[in-house]
Formats: structure tokens, sequence, C-alpha cells
């Protein structure tokens, strides 16, 4: 920012609802805090949902707006849906009013929707953050106003006006690309062989249902895979069930956690990783070069992850495995693809071609682009 950086700068963030729009929401911010430290920057998220926990936690304010996704199946709830959305639009002004931002960003989410339409109105600049390959609806219907659209996948003039778009790839942990630690003190940090091929299984932040039942009915055959190993995440819902399977089956090459905090590490000791296809999850495998085998989930908006895992499968940059086909081949596949070492090398090397460096930086340059355009 050009001249005056003595004023004041006020960075409104919102949205969230998974790991998957928080984290780079919180990216954004550590970089915009690096840069002026002096900033006022405050989160709006929705009631109930992760962000209300993570963001706190990451040092930042946050206000929950009463926002709910529409359903689709009992259209008669959607009476108290609109009431919410009603409230949070109200809540939107006056949160505006009080904390005046210099412009407002959206990661997409619940409570980006009412936020930033209301931003809009008030003629506040907004930048907006789309993570996935097949933009979410509330991106979609904030476009057409946005002051700057950034996205992390190629052809997405296909849902926004082509001169707002600006490639820059998804914000990722920090951590993630600092770990100076080899494999094998990586497997010892987790708690596994330090020699033998290994294979992470990650569900997300709240753990997926399918993998894990692919990999409980697997077991068997895990245990025979000799110098293989396993780390297996099975979120907090499921890691009851999960560990009680693995000790009835007395299968030794598996270790079991609800929750991986150390992901650095994790990411580090493994050969292949075995993930669903959220967006923040390929930005990492991109960014650190890992050969994956992708699940995409099919519960979520639009088919999204489906289309995000074929934009690698499509450049020989991962294997997709469906979740109905999981079930069947999930464990078959990841066997035979971790001892095939020339196919690993091969599908790190062109995942992490397609990676989007410094993403963070490149978002936070446009941020100021559109705040000084704005007040000179």
């Amino acid at each position: 920012m050009s001249g005056n950086n003595n004023q004041q700068l006020n960075v409104l963030v919102s949205g969230g609802g998974t790991g998957g729009h928080i984290f780079p929401a919180l990216s954004i911010a550590n970089e915009v805090r690096r840069r002026h430290p002096e900033a006022k920057i405050l989160f709006v998220g929705a009631e109930g949902r992760m962000e209300m926990e993570k963001v706190p936690a990451a040092g930042y304010n946050i206000i929950g707006l009463p926002v709910s996704g529409f359903d689709r199946k009992h259209l008669l709830r959607n009476v108290t849906v609109l009431a919410r959305l009603l409230k949070s639009m109200r809540l939107a002004r006056k949160i505006l009013k009080d904390f005046k931002p210099d412009i407002a960003i959206g990661v997409g989410g619940y409570a980006s929707g009412p936020m930033l339409k209301e931003a809009q109105k008030q003629g506040i600049p907004t930048l907006l953050q789309e993570q996935n390959s097949y933009a979410g609806v509330t991106n979609k219907l904030l476009a057409a106003k946005a002051d700057s659209i950034c996205v992390a996948y190629e052809g997405m003039e296909r849902f926004f006006p082509k001169e707002k778009i600006v490639l820059t790839g998804n914000p990722v942990r920090r951590n993630l690309l600092d770990c100076g630690a080899t494999p094998e003190q990586a497997r010892q940090a987790m708690g596994v062989d330090p020699n033998k091929q290994t294979i992470l299984i990650i569900g997300g932040s709240l753990g997926a249902r399918t993998i894990n039942n692919a990999i409980m009915a697997g077991l068997g055959k895990i245990g025979e895979a000799y110098g293989v190993q396993v780390i297996w995440q099975t979120g907090k819902i499921y890691d009851q069930q999960c560990r009680e399977a693995l000790v009835a089956s007395g299968v030794k090459n598996v270790v079991q956690m609800p929750f991986i905090s150390n992901m650095d590490m994790a990411y580090r000791a493994a050969d292949l990783v075995v993930s669903r296809a959220g967006a923040s999850s390929i930005s990492e495998l991109q960014l650190l070069g890992k050969a994956a085998i992708l699940v995409p989930s099919p519960n979520v908006a639009e088919d999204h992850q489906t289309k995000n895992a074929q934009a690698l499968v499509s450049r020989d940059a991962a294997i997709m495995v469906t979740d109905a086909d999981a079930a069947d081949n999930l464990v078959d596949t990841m066997l035979d693809a971790v001892v095939n070492t020339d196919m690993l090398i091969r599908l790190g090397q062109n995942v992490e071609k397609m990676a989007l460096r410094d993403a963070a930086e490149h978002i936070v340059n446009e941020v100021e682009r559109i705040i000084d355009q704005t007040k000179s």
C-alpha cells in the first residue's frame, strides 16, 4: 500500500464451515498482519460452526451470524432458514457500521453470503477467494459485484467474469511447508517404523466414513502387506469404532488416531496419501509433491470434490477411487500403489507441477491494490 501507511487498516474476513475454508482465511489474515501489524482484522462466521473455535484459537476476533444452509430435502424447514438469513443481514449491516472495513474478503461458506452481500450494497470493496475447481453457489452469487476473485484453478471464467479473475492458488498452513525433518525422522515422530513404506490416510478434520469402513474391512489384507505400514487418521466421530476394529484384528502395522496435530510430520512420513478431495487437501498435496489416492466425498455441493480430483487425474497427478467403489477397491489400490516406486515418483512430480506457490502473498497483493484504488 503506497504512501499513506499511517492510516488504520480495517479488514473483514467472512466464511468458514470446514477447515478447507478456515485455513485459507487464517493464512490471508496472517499475511495482512505480517505486512500491517497495526491492522484491525475481524472475522465473521456462522454460529455453531468450526470457525467459532478455530479463529479465536489463532488469535483473531470473530462474530457469529445465525445463518444456516438451505434444506433441499425438507422445504418447510427453510422458513427458519429464511428468518435466520434476514436476522443475519441485519447483523451484517450493524457489523459494517461499527467496524467500517476498508475491504471485505469472502472465503466461501454460509456466513460469507449475507456479509459480503451487505458490504457490496454499501459500496465496500469485496474480494472473493474460491478454493475449488467448481465454484460454490455463494461466490457465484457475489461475483458480479466483487472487485476481484482469487482462484486456484484455470478455466474459472465458466463461473466468473473473466476480467475479475486472478489465479493465486489456495493458501495453505505455513508450517506444512517449513518441515525440516527427513522421512525417517518424521516416521519416528509419528510412532511408526522409520524404514517401511508408509501410507497416510486422512479423512479431513471430521473424518470420512467410507474411507474408514474400507480400511476396517481391509485390515486383514493390510496386516499381510510385508514392508508396508499405515498411519490412519479417523476423525473423532469414528475413533472408538476404528480403534476397536484395529485391536480386534490384531494387525500391528497400522497406527490409528482421531486427529493429527503435527500434519507437517505426517505428510513428510508418507510415501502415499489417501485423502478426500477437498480444495485445501489438494493444494497441500500439490505444494508438497505427494502421490495420492483421492476418494471424493459425494456429500458436498455440486459434487465439487469429484471435479477437483478429476483436474489432477487428467494430468496423471493422482489416482481416484470413487466413494461407491472404495469398499471393494481402495485397500487393494493403495497396497499396489505404495510399492510401485516409479509410479509414486511420477505422480509426485506431476502434482507438484500444478502447485501455485505463495498464494496468501498474491491474495494480499490484490487486497492492497483494491484498497489503494478505492482510496486514490
